[in-house]
């Protein structure tokens, strides 16, 4: 049972409480965080979104009122009327934002009971992720977590105040749209009025926000919810936000300046961070050779070099089938790690054979200048030298090879110099390192298709000085594309569009769609750039991914108010789950059993 709050008004949140109100009469209302019972006296920690203020109940006052208080357990809702009082100098709590003070109560009342909840509400314990998630409107109360939700209010709000000083416009598009052919699966949803038929669920507003350039908004941006059916791996989510925006007339740099100058604020006013700009440019290909990664952490060093020149003429197979297939041979320099122990040597070879790598060479340099390695019969000591000297190690250090076709070299190789900066603490959380990689490569070739697909989106331009290349060597055409990366996680990305019919058509037909099918997929977007198209070119940043990043947590499960689990699924609502059978039939819909065989 609970009280009612007739005749009361809450006056502050509980730590707005301080010493400059002593003596003042208040009512603060929330939940019990704990009770001690000291006989007399009975202290009620009491919580709100704010923290927690201590309330004293004295027994000799108000036996009505010691009575209610001696009744109540954790997360019973509280409105609590009493006088602020200085602490006595050995009762003040400095780990508590009002530790110097407490609320001599004058009146309590029980606005709602509880029963014992299935964990602890406090920051530091650890609970089963699958029981906080049932339970996501208790995990909601923990303060880390609400932490986290305010962080992303807040940088939502920096984000609408920022974009609309410069001039955009804020504009919803539809949630209830047309399936697109490229992409991720959509979610679809079907229509009563129209039987048979299939609205999608936006993977992001792409072709609308195209639209509203056309229309002359000049300038949009949205923070925008987007749904992708797709496998999940564990930090995916079915539905994201994304802050998306379009802009005309403008080039790369105008849009690279606006986005800097926007994170620069958002770290500004949210964090208190300084984030230096302009960011670090650098081409996809840089990232590549240097890195192996299109999104490279760059909080560390440990670079790839390509060892291909210095190796070509061995007889060691493993690196002769590599460069005979036109693939490398490249190395990264483990400094330090030289003494590592065979059996954790042979944990990295299994590491990068999941990136189907075959193997893992390795030359560790002993203390005393000499070379170990399981290649060393193979190479003359003047050729293990010059792949020392190459890769600019030391006495100590671990050189560690991969030889195959290129991208399972640079697959491989990014993902153990992450592992590696694991292992050894290279990196921390706090340190931001933003760049832009740009000159995307346009297309990539399918194996599956037997043709050319788009790396991004069929809108995306070609640089300028690549046109000619579109009908000599399309695999080396580069895009007007770029993506903002912080500490090796892609915040953003997005592109020049094509504004041009003639180079329009032409991507098409290298992406295999007749006239016919490219009107079928994209024909009003195609109709509307008839009427005077804009230049145009926009971005859409991962709003989840960059406040799980400022907030230092680890997934975006942790800054998604109510997230969904790895298969899609919502344990506190049970969804997805069925429908009564009079709903299938009004949208004529039949749900058939897949009967497997015996």
């Amino acid at each position: 049972m609970g009280e009612s709050m007739t005749g009361l008004k809450r006056s502050h949140m509980c730590c707005d409480i301080n010493e400059t109100m002593a003596g003042e009469k208040v009512t603060v209302m929330g939940w019990v965080q704990r009770r001690r019972d000291l006989g007399q006296l009975i202290f009620i920690a009491l919580r709100d979104r704010s923290g927690i203020v201590q309330a004293v109940v004295d027994g000799n006052s108000d036996s009505e009122i010691f009575k209610k208080a001696e009744s109540i357990r954790s997360e019973f809702v509280l409105a609590v009327t009493g006088t602020v009082a200085l602490r006595t100098a050995e009762n003040i709590n400095e780990n508590m934002k009002t530790g110097k003070v407490e609320i001599i109560a004058e009146d309590l009342r029980v606005l709602s009971e509880s029963e014992t909840p299935p964990f602890q509400i406090e920051e530091n314990i650890t609970v089963n992720d699958e029981l906080r998630l049932k339970y996501r409107y208790l995990d909601l109360r923990r303060p880390n977590i609400f932490k986290n939700i305010k962080l992303r209010h807040d940088v939502t709000h920096v984000v609408r105040d920022f974009l609309d000083k410069e001039g955009f416009l804020e504009i919803e598009t539809p949630m209830l749209t047309r399936s697109t052919p490229e992409g991720a699966r959509d979610y679809l949803v079907p229509s009563r009025v129209h039987p048979g038929n299939f609205y999608a669920l936006p993977q992001s507003p792409q072709l609308f926000k195209q639209l509203l350039m056309v229309s002359g908004m000049d300038r949009y941006f949205q923070i925008a919810r987007c749904f992708r059916d797709e496998d999940l791996r564990a930090d995916r989510q079915p539905e994201f936000t994304q802050i998306d925006m379009e802009l005309s007339f403008i080039d790369i740099d105008d849009i690279l300046d606006i986005n800097e100058r926007l994170i620069k604020r958002v770290f500004k006013d949210v964090l208190g961070v300084e984030v230096k700009t302009p960011f670090k440019r650098m081409t996809w290909r840089e990232g590549m050779d240097r890195f192996g990664s299109d999104k490279p952490d760059t909080r560390f060093g440990m670079e790839l070099k390509n060892i291909s020149d210095i190796v070509k003429d061995t007889d060691f197979a493993v690196f002769k089938n590599a460069l005979d297939n036109g693939g490398s041979v490249r190395a990264i320099n483990a400094e330090g790690c030289g003494k590592m122990p065979r059996k954790q040597i042979d944990q990295l070879v299994e590491f990068v054979k999941t990136y189907k790598a075959k193997g893992l060479a390795w030359i560790v340099i002993n203390e005393d200048g000499s070379i170990k390695s399981q290649i060393a019969k193979f190479f003359t000591e003047e050729k293990m030298a010059q792949i020392v000297e190459a890769m600019d190690a030391k006495a100590g250090d671990l050189i560690l090879i991969c030889a195959d076709k290129d991208k399972i070299v640079f697959d491989s190789l990014g993902a153990l110099r992450l592992e590696m900066a694991r292992r050894l603490n290279l990196t921390k959380a706090d340190d931001y390192n933003f760049l832009w990689i740009t000159e995307f490569p346009m297309f990539e070739w399918s194996e599956e298709e037997n043709r050319w697909v788009a790396e991004h989106h069929p809108f995306t331009s070609p640089m300028d000085e690549d046109l000619e290349l579109l009908d000599k060597d399309p695999g080396k055409v580069r895009a007007k594309a770029y993506d903002m990366v912080l500490n090796g996680v892609e915040l953003g990305g997005g592109s020049i569009r094509i504004h041009r019919p003639d180079i329009q058509k032409k991507i098409f037909e290298l992406l295999g769609f007749s006239d016919e099918e490219a009107y079928n997929k994209f024909g009003f977007l195609l109709t509307a750039f008839k009427y005077g198209v804009p230049p145009h070119g926009g971005l859409a940043f991962g709003l989840d991914r960059m406040v799980m990043l400022m907030a230092g947590a680890s997934t975006i499960r942790d800054v998604i108010a109510f997230p969904k689990v790895k298969d899609a699924s919502c344990l506190l609502t049970d969804a997805p789950n069925t429908v009564d059978k009079a709903q299938l039939d009004e949208l004529e819909i039949a749900v058939v059993e897949n009967k497997k065989e015996e």
